[in-house]
């Protein structure tokens, strides 16, 4: 089956059903809508309030190495939570940790929604990609949308410290020199029946 993507639209992608208990298409795809959304949020806030707790405690130094040594684990811990026919990760195009690279389809998402914004497109707040018959994917895009993100994530030269630690952890890393506005990447829920 051919990869197609929807953003934000009403219509379940691909012309077959998952295998579940959905009458209709439109049924199912607010079903991955729904959970897409549940996990997505619950990775946010997970995430979000331990690196606030850090960033507010030890700095941008104390941030980044919570993100290099906690990141993974507690993305895990939500995965975990919902059971092994969801998991969720981040990705990139400009990644920090190879294993958050973009790739295959998710790369080509990733790419078409850089090219939406790069044209003045407002981006969608997700989109539903059919895998195939028994697999669908949940995108929610992430956007640096607050200053505290540019600490690690804009032009962090002047930070030494953290800087060092960067080149150290992260020998690769694409992840700094982005502006307000920008597309950071995004979240992708992987529903499977």
């Amino acid at each position: 089956m051919k990869t197609v993507f929807c953003i934000g639209a009403a219509a379940l992608l691909g012309t077959s059903l998952l295998a579940n208990p959905y009458t209709t298409p439109q049924e199912e795809y607010e079903n991955i809508v729904k959970t897409g959304n549940e996990v997505s949020t619950t990775l946010i806030q997970t995430l979000g309030k331990n690196l606030k707790q850090h960033l507010k405690s030890e700095g941008p130094v104390g941030a980044a190495t919570f993100c290099s040594t906690q990141a993974f684990p507690l993305t895990d811990k939500v995965s975990a939570q919902y059971g092994k026919e969801i998991s969720v990760k981040r990705i990139s195009l400009k990644e920090r940790n190879p294993a958050n690279a973009a790739e295959g389809s998710e790369k080509a998402i990733l790419q078409a929604l850089q090219q939406l914004q790069d044209n003045g497109v407002i981006l969608p707040k997700y989109l539903v990609e059919r895998v195939n018959d028994t697999t669908a994917k949940y995108y929610k895009p992430l956007s640096i949308n607050k200053g505290v993100c540019l600490k690690c994530h804009g032009d962090i030269s002047s930070n030494t410290q953290l800087s060092k630690l960067m080149k150290s952890n992260y020998p690769n890393d694409k992840a700094t020199g982005y502006k307000m506005g920008d597309l950071r990447g995004a979240i992708v829920v992987t529903i499977t029946k």
